[in-house]
């Protein structure tokens, strides 16, 4: 069984540097356009506050939660942009403050679960690793929303092992939203990290391969840029397909960013 506690330490470094990035915006900056259409800094950090709290309802209290996801059932297309509009309009101090309390509370719960529990979520029940995991990768890819609107470069960290694991075992997932069947074989899927090390997954004899920067990988499966803009390479039709579907989040396909050279 995976330990969480590394994954949740990395969750609230990831948090803590987000957080850096935020706090000393003056109030104008929060209202700062990001690449995600109609959202602003502001709607990006109330997005996470909304979805900590949803965590948080899934590990401290089931029944909470499900009406949660009743609701989310009768407004599939706008509860996640109700959740972060809300959040928007609160003055950014208080927003700042909401998020920080929402994600401390979500951490304490997920140190203190029981080490086989699985809790309800939107999707397939999940460990406390996993929700962790997925934190994580939203924290970092709104992050790089946050981040793109402010013009600021954001130095990878090997914390993105967790985003590109995700991103391997969501393969089939990717493929399912898109109405396709998942190959039947596993790919090979070989990434630099930002330390250097090279990130494997997958038998090492696959015919279908993909390679090249871990950041750039995890960028194409959380959506945050377009493959054409991206250092990654893929052997075999099947990988190749892959790569124009992937995402690590749930919910229906994503739209995407469009290149960079057709950005309007």
């Amino acid at each position: 069984m995976s330990d969480p506690m590394p994954v949740i330490d990395d969750l609230r470094e990831e948090s803590e540097e987000l957080d850096r990035l935020v706090a000393g915006l003056p109030p104008q900056r929060w209202s700062l356009a990001t690449p995600a259409p109609g959202w602003t800094v502001a709607h990006q950090i109330a997005h996470l506050a909304w979805t900590d709290r949803s965590a948080l309802l899934a590990v401290t209290d089931a029944d909470g939660f499900r009406t949660l996801v009743e609701k989310a059932l009768a407004a599939p297309d706008s509860f996640v942009d109700e959740g972060a509009e809300e959040g928007a309009g609160l003055p950014p101090g208080e927003l700042l403050a909401r998020w920080r309390d929402g994600r401390t509370a979500l951490e304490e719960a997920l140190r203190a679960a029981p080490p086989k529990a699985r809790f309800p979520w939107y999707g397939p029940p999940m460990s406390a690793a996993s929700m962790a995991t997925a934190r994580l990768m939203e924290t970092w890819a709104h992050g790089q929303d946050v981040a793109d609107a402010l013009g600021v470069v954001r130095p990878p960290t090997d914390r993105l092992r967790h985003v590109a694991r995700l991103g391997v075992r969501t393969r089939d997932f990717a493929y399912g939203v898109h109405g396709l069947t998942p190959p039947a074989d596993p790919f090979r899927v070989e990434l630099r990290a930002p330390s250097g090390d090279l990130w494997t997954y997958g038998p090492e004899d696959a015919a279908q391969r993909v390679t090249g920067p871990a950041l750039d990988f995890c960028l194409l499966i959380t959506q945050r840029a377009h493959r054409t803009d991206l250092d990654l390479r893929a052997d075999g039709p099947d990988a190749d397909r892959w790569l124009d579907i992937a995402q690590a989040f749930a919910g229906p396909p994503g739209s995407g960013r469009p290149p960079k050279d057709s950005a309007s």
